[in-house]
């Protein structure tokens, strides 16, 4: 019980990486188009003046703003697809229903009882929502339409009926279902979400403390990656309570991501608020995350490398240049961590605390950088672009990190003998991944799995697949290396994560292909 409760946390974690996915490039667009429409980008480059280019400037300002306007919806479909196991298609089609059904649900309690707000809606909590005046429950809404709807389609979308109703049978009732359950959850929702609120806000003066609460968030991040419960702790904090509550512009927003868009697309940097709030925002999203991808990640793989066993150093420096890569371009740290978290899990802790302390100076240093990733494109495009980001100084807190990371890893890796990439006795060769030979460690991961029969599922997230075993007593964890492995991890009984970096998909799709008779 307590296996499958892990299995389902973690999965659930999974799912909410489908609409971070979409939110991260549309933002890249959105930074973008505000930042060259901005007054002072004008005054530098008055060619940003013409009517033209503001038109296109502002057409696609609009059109990507309209993902950020619906974003439960988004999460509603994400988490039906990632929770469900069966008909995922019938399932994200429930979401969508379930969805609306809880707006007008909840929009029905609060006319019942007399609490629909005229006026300001949102001091009272409430806003428009597709039409809609309703609770502003946010991303927790679409999270919760999502969840029942993938419950219900595992349920039943075999439903029989007797015959003379036996055309709503099967998948057509899925939807039917997802409406039924809805309406009571949407008309309960309003008694139970200002103890919610509470508990979040009650969560936040922990994780939102003045400068140590990045800290502690930055660490608790990190030492739940391996479990695949990082995701779960930063889409509480971006869209809860848990997050704060901002009032911008006499408007209350819930969460650290709403409240960052506002400021970060529409308001700008000459706003009163950016200086109000962008340095802590920022402190939970991408400013802590450039610390670990621009300098810290790249700290690690050079002691790694000069660590390195002279013999081994060419295979060294061409793998941790992967991966050092991988972070710094695609903000996929989790290769480089896995390829020390196994051996020295000490170590990894280490690394934690020391993520955490070392991101508490950002607020004090007024950093505000934005957006949710923490590549080199974004700081190009949220650091350099956008004025009062005071981006010189994560430039300098990011070298005292790298040299704080390098000596410290390159001490440990020394003084404990740890067998970084470059210090192992047999190195696992990634030759096939390198030549995306994806057929071939697909035989190879099925063979080490135990075979075909062993496997019950196979997923995966950004960096691992996740594999849902009958025995894992039938794992060869040698013939896994072999496929060029960065790391395995056993989180729970019969279920075992498979570390491949940014092949991943690459993999699953291989092995899916295999496990089907596919040529």
């Amino acid at each position: 019980m307590n296996a499958n409760f892990k299995n389902e946390i973690q999965t659930f974690g999974r799912s909410l990486l489908l609409p971070i996915a979409v939110l991260a490039p549309v933002g890249m667009v959105m930074g973008i188009s505000s930042a060259l429409g901005q007054n002072y980008m004008i005054e530098k480059l008055p060619f940003l003046g013409n009517a033209g280019f503001k038109a296109v400037l502002s057409s696609l300002g609009l059109i990507s703003s309209v993902v950020f306007q619906n974003i439960p919806l988004l999460f509603a479909m994400g988490v039906a697809y990632g929770m469900s196991k069966k008909e995922k298609g019938i399932a994200v089609f429930a979401s969508v229903i379930a969805y609306l059904t809880l707006l007008i649900s909840m929009h029905v309690h609060l006319k019942l009882t007399g609490q629909l707000a005229q006026g300001d809606l949102a001091l009272v909590g409430q806003g428009m929502v597709l039409g809609v005046q309703t609770l502003k429950i946010e991303a927790v809404g679409g999270i919760i339409a999502g969840l029942l709807a993938a419950k219900v389609t595992d349920r039943y979308y075999r439903l029989q009926l007797p015959l003379a109703f036996a055309f709503f049978s099967g998948k057509k009732s899925v939807a039917i279902l997802a409406i039924a359950f809805a309406i009571p959850i949407g008309l309960i929702i309003p008694f139970i979400w200002d103890l919610f609120t509470a508990g979040m806000k009650s969560i936040s003066t922990i994780l939102m403390a003045p400068n140590i609460g990045a800290g502690i968030y930055m660490t608790l991040n990190r030492l739940l990656i391996p479990f695949g419960l990082h995701h779960v702790l930063s889409s509480t904090v971006r869209f809860t309570e848990a997050g704060g509550t901002y009032l911008i512009d006499g408007q209350t927003y819930v969460g650290i991501l709403p409240a960052i868009n506002k400021i970060l697309f529409e308001l700008g940097p000459n706003h009163p608020a950016w200086d109000q709030y962008m340095p802590t925002l920022t402190s939970y999203l991408a400013s802590t995350q450039m610390l670990t991808t621009l300098f810290r990640i790249p700290a690690i793989g050079l002691a790694m490398y000069h660590m390195a066993y002279f013999k081994n150093k060419k295979f060294a420096k061409g793998m941790i240049l992967t991966v050092v890569l991988t972070a710094v371009l695609g903000n996929i740290t989790e290769p480089l961590e896995f390829s020390f978290l196994f051996i020295a899990p000490k170590l990894f802790i280490v690394y934690a605390l020391l993520c955490g302390l070392m991101a508490i100076p950002l607020q004090l240093l007024d950093i505000s950088v934005g957006y949710i990733r923490g590549t080199i494109f974004d700081f190009g495009i949220f650091g350099l672009m956008y004025e009062h980001t005071r981006w010189l100084n994560l430039i300098l807190l990011g070298i005292a990190n790298f040299v704080v990371f390098y000596f410290v890893f390159r001490y440990a890796i020394g003084k404990f003998d740890i067998k970084t990439p470059g210090r192992e006795a047999d190195i696992a060769d990634s030759t096939l991944l390198n030549n995306k030979e994806y057929d071939k460690v697909a035989e190879l991961v099925i063979e080490g799995l135990g075979g075909k029969a062993n496997i019950k599922r196979v997923e995966n997230c950004v960096s691992r697949l996740r594999i849902d075993l009958n025995d894992q007593k039938k794992l060869d964890m040698t013939i896994l290396k072999d496929a060029g492995s960065m790391g395995t991890f056993i989180p729970s009984s019969n279920h075992i994560h498979v570390v491949f970096g940014p092949h991943v998909e690459f993999v699953r799709n291989a092995v899916d292909d295999a496990l089907a008779g596919h040529n």
